[in-house]
């Protein structure tokens, strides 16, 4: 079983027809196999937030919380997931402007089929991750992002966003490293995966921007994949023996000797297959 239930900052099932021809009542659905809630006349308040549960732990789910999200296919491991609700200008900025701004809703949550969880795919994209984390998988993360700006966060490289010409606020959006040497971010798949191939997409906002000429891919067990690259702005593409792994770590980047000082990330991809 799936509940959805749309909450507010005190905790509160936020009620209300969900239709004007409809009755009030909580913004709550429940279903066996796919959970939609959908709503015509509501507006978010900061400090809302959707609240997904499970009658089980260990879920592969595919969602959409917001029309302007494409589904994901997550990764759940407890039988909660909370999910906050973007409302202040400055939380929207990596995204297009209407996100969640709409009163009406469509909210989406689904099991994955076994096919859709076990076909060989991108395993790093995320399209509702959170930069504290949600408890949904994959989730990005990194020991800096420039001046703690959303249109910089390490979320931003696995959202499947590919415009990578400009720089700052969406479509443009990219993990920047505030020119810190050691940067690194790592992607926790939560739970263990088999990868054969690593796609990077710089951004490439030349002359503004410069470019990493080396990079490495750290595993959890702590090998290391070296990778040589270039400014390229399309994808580069790594194929590796097959690893198999519960995180990847982008770090040691060593940085193009030009007049630039940003050189940023705007998309990881891994390739490869879960293990159930």
């Amino acid at each position: 079983m799936i509940t959805i239930e749309l909450k507010n900052h005190e905790h509160q099932v936020i009620t209300g027809p969900i239709d004007h021809e409809k009755e009030v009542g909580a913004y709550r659905v429940t279903a066996k196999e796919q959970a939609v809630l959908g709503i015509k006349d509501y507006t978010y308040q900061l400090g809302d937030y959707i609240d997904v549960r499970f009658d089980t732990k260990e879920n592969y789910v595919v969602v959409q919380l917001d029309e302007t999200l494409a589904p994901a296919l997550l990764y759940i491991p407890e039988d909660t997931w909370r999910y906050q609700v973007l409302t202040k200008d400055t939380d929207k900025k990596a995204l297009v402007e209407t996100a969640f701004s709409a009163k009406r809703h469509h909210i989406m949550v689904r099991y994955a089929y076994p096919f859709e969880i076990t076909n060989y795919q991108n395993l790093t994209q995320n399209t509702h991750d959170q930069k504290a984390g949600s408890g949904a998988f994959p989730h990005a993360y990194a020991n800096v992002e420039t001046r703690d700006d959303v249109v910089f966060f390490a979320k931003n490289a696995i959202d499947g966003k590919y415009a990578n010409q400009s720089h700052g606020s969406y479509p443009f959006t990219s993990w920047g490293i505030n020119q810190m040497p050691d940067a690194a971010l790592t992607i926790d798949f939560g739970s263990e995966v088999e990868l054969d191939r690593i796609q990077l997409l710089f951004r490439g906002d030349y002359p503004h921007d410069s470019y990493w000429e080396q990079v490495t891919i750290t595993f959890s067990d702590g090998t290391s994949q070296r990778m040589d690259t270039t400014n390229r702005l399309d994808f580069q593409t790594f194929i590796i023996e097959k690893k198999r792994t519960r995180t990847i770590t982008f770090s040691q980047l060593l940085k193009h000797q030009d007049a630039s000082s940003f050189p940023a990330l705007t998309q990881i991809e891994a390739f490869g297959r879960r293990i159930l």
